[in-house]
């Protein structure tokens, strides 16, 4: 990290100053954030979403992980699917109650590991992505201080003891995949960015712009190939017809 930017996150002195730092780092604006691979910005994958993240932190949920909802093969050659996912701190009780009464009632997993002197909460984390079938990531897991440490260093002794003492939210969306992405209509609909939907409507029937960001496979069901049946998102029963289809596929391009 450059010596501007260490003097840029250890000047702040509240956590509306650590979101507006955050915000400005998603989009671009400083090179390096605390925790995080020094001269790096936001991953590729959640390019789409600095909108929202950016609009969180500056209300005052300082998210520090997030994933878009994506379901296709990897470069493994393996079937790879995520939940929407977002992690993040919040130190304004009326905005957690806000953020965890909206994403319980729009059906979303949300986890709250709270931080508070005197406070015992303590949730499982979800598993947010698979591959082959297999758990590789979860989110809304515990934060040692150790890890707690590690994640916010340089910051101001006062503002890092209030972050080190707030609640660590975690929402995710129930449905792997492009649907999932739902929750983030719903986080700018929290922060204002989307206007409220109207009660009369079904707020998710439009889709979002990003719907066809990642591999769009078809639901589980029956092989494309072969017609058997499959008990796991893609559309071939095993690696022998996805072959076999590419091969077909080949020859009569």
């Amino acid at each position: 990290m450059s010596r501007t930017d260490r003097r840029r996150w250890k000047s702040a002195r509240t956590v509306a100053d650590l979101g507006d730092l955050m915000a400005r780092w998603l989009e671009g604006e400083i090179a390096s954030r605390p925790g995080y691979a020094a001269r790096y910005g936001p991953d590729e994958e959640t390019a789409h979403l600095v909108p929202t993240l950016a609009a969180l932190c500056r209300a005052g949920y300082i998210t520090t992980c997030s994933q878009p909802g994506l379901a296709g093969t990897g470069v493994d050659g393996l079937w790879w699917e995520q939940r929407a996912a977002v992690d993040g701190v919040v130190t304004d009780p009326e905005l957690l109650r806000r953020l965890v009464v909206a994403a319980t009632e729009a059906g979303m997993l949300v986890r709250t590991n709270d931080y508070r002197p005197g406070s015992a909460d303590q949730e499982q984390p979800v598993i947010a992505t698979t591959r082959d079938g297999e758990p590789t990531a979860a989110f809304g897991g515990r934060i040692s201080r150790a890890d707690m440490a590690i994640q916010w260093p340089g910051l101001d002794r006062g503002l890092y003891d209030q972050v080190a003492h707030g609640a660590y939210v975690s929402i995710v969306a129930p449905e792997y995949g492009p649907t999932g992405e739902r929750l983030w209509v719903l986080l700018d609909q929290i922060t204002g960015l989307r206007p409220a939907p109207d009660p009369e409507d079904d707020p998710w029937s439009a889709e979002p712009p990003w719907h066809t960001h990642g591999a769009l496979e078809p639901e589980p069901g029956e092989c494309t190939l072969c017609g058997a049946p499959i008990h796991h998102r893609g559309p071939y029963c095993t690696k022998a017809c996805e072959e076999a289809d590419a091969d077909d596929t080949a020859v009569y391009n």
